[in-house]
């Protein structure tokens, strides 16, 4: 086998100690399954000018301080197309993944299936989804690099199945490549910049920072740290000292203070090292709703955390993203309350809002993993309570939470909006009066 064949090449900019696995024994037919004209001096050629003897390499490699399983396509050999030979490396690699318990790292770049091997290499598809399917419920995770261009099938079945969906700047990522699509739709919307901005993406890395992005992932992710049953996260230590609210106005005004702590000052706080997923995987992306994953003492903490502005539904469907995510590698969650409530205009309603916010109960109240809540701000209704834990919600002093905000109570009860303060009382929304209520388990210090 090659030693400088460019799969290899990338491998090794990404990895130490890399050790190819043993190709899955097969020999195909002269010219392919369908006897395609030509098809195997194409090979030939393409060997000759890249040195490797398929687009896919796979083998394992330490990735900073842990080992990973990595499969690399090489563009360069018939366009990173897949066939029944690289197809069964993908899934042999995935195997070995499940076998060592191993995370997953592919770094794609593939114009899809190769069209010499016609519906042979269409069906690869479907093995490649079900071995990413056994290796998620294996609970081992996949992360994949996007890398230019990633079109077709294996965009559709590999990348963009993965747990966390990197990208190189200026990639093409599309279903349909450039040669099959009509010639006017071009653009950010087939690009690395384009899949991000629509949520597809969680981060766009360059190849220098490529190294250090994997190797942490690697570590928040490795099936050896994560230990099971996952014991809950902590509660974070609230960031401001103050004696609770007198009045229930007091509290909402507390609340909605400037200068309060928001999301990003308790995730630095509690969080030596994070990484943020990005998007709801079905075109949005809200920038009021932080996803991660993160090192909090020595151990990986997923964390969905809302910054004080009402989320949409590419939001919710992230945070439920995040959650289901956690549950399947068993990682507890810490979510971080603090929203007015729930978008509720026109866009809202047509991007589904509704099942969006019932996505993340549902997320909650399937997990098995342990879930802690930080009401860290305003808790505004059904939008904030979708995140809360039940059972293991905590508030600050700074914080409230209702079933309606005051003024949109006095609308509702037909009442003057002079009349917000009276009804804030009669909400008993203070962090005191949650206490009492047994909604909240304390009042974070």
């Amino acid at each position: 086998m090659a030693e400088h064949t460019a799969a290899r090449v990338l491998v090794e900019s990404v990895s130490q100690g890399f050790e190819e696995f043993e190709p899955p024994a097969g020999r195909s037919a002269a010219d392919g399954p369908l006897g395609w004209p030509g098809y195997d001096d194409q090979r030939a050629r393409a060997t000759a000018r890249t040195g490797a003897d398929e687009s896919v390499l796979g083998g394992r490699g330490w990735v900073g301080s842990r080992q990973a399983v990595l499969i690399a396509f090489d563009f360069a050999f018939l366009g990173g197309s897949v066939g029944t030979a690289a197809g069964a490396r993908i899934v042999a690699a995935f195997e070995q993944a499940r076998e060592l318990r191993l995370p997953v790292i592919s770094l794609v770049a593939s114009g899809g299936s190769r069209m010499q091997e016609g519906i042979c290499a269409l069906r690869q598809l479907q093995e490649i989804a079900r071995a990413c399917l056994l290796t998620r419920q294996a609970r081992i995770p996949h992360i994949t690099v996007l890398r230019d261009p990633t079109t077709g099938g294996m965009w559709a079945a590999l990348s963009a199945a993965a747990d966390v969906v990197l990208a190189a700047p200026g990639a093409a990522v599309a279903f349909g490549g450039s040669r099959v699509r009509r010639a006017s739709d071009t653009g950010e919307a087939f690009s690395a910049e384009g899949k991000l901005a629509d949520g597809q993406v969680d981060r766009v890395v360059g190849d220098a920072e490529l190294p250090d992005v994997l190797a942490n992932l690697v570590a928040l992710l490795h099936p050896q740290r994560l230990v099971r049953p996952p014991e809950p996260a902590p509660v974070p230590a609230a960031l401001t000292a103050s004696e609770p609210p007198a009045t229930g106005w007091d509290a909402v005004q507390r609340a909605r203070a400037a200068d309060r702590p928001r999301a990003g000052a308790y995730l630095d706080a509690y969080f030596t090292s994070r990484f943020e997923i990005s998007g709801d995987r079905a075109g949005g992306r809200d920038v009021g709703m932080i996803c991660g994953i993160g090192d909090h003492d020595g151990r990986t903490v997923a964390f969905a955390a809302q910054t004080g502005a009402a989320n949409t539904p590419a939001g919710f469907r992230t945070a439920a993203r995040l959650i289901r995510l956690a549950d399947q590698l068993g990682i507890p969650v810490l979510t971080l309350v603090d929203t007015p409530g729930a978008a509720n205009d026109a866009a809202a309603e047509r991007g589904g809002i509704g099942p969006a916010i019932a996505a993340v109960f549902g997320a909650v109240a399937d997990a098995r993993v342990p879930i802690t809540t930080l009401v860290i701000g305003e808790g505004g209704s059904g939008g904030a309570l979708a995140l809360a834990s039940p059972g293991r919600t905590w508030i600050t002093s700074d914080a409230y939470f209702a079933v309606i905000a005051p003024e949109s109570s006095a609308a509702i009860l037909k009442r003057d909006p002079a009349q917000a303060p009276e009804l804030a009382g009669l909400l008993r929304l203070r962090p005191q009066d949650l206490l009492d209520l047994g909604f909240v388990q304390g009042i974070a210090r």
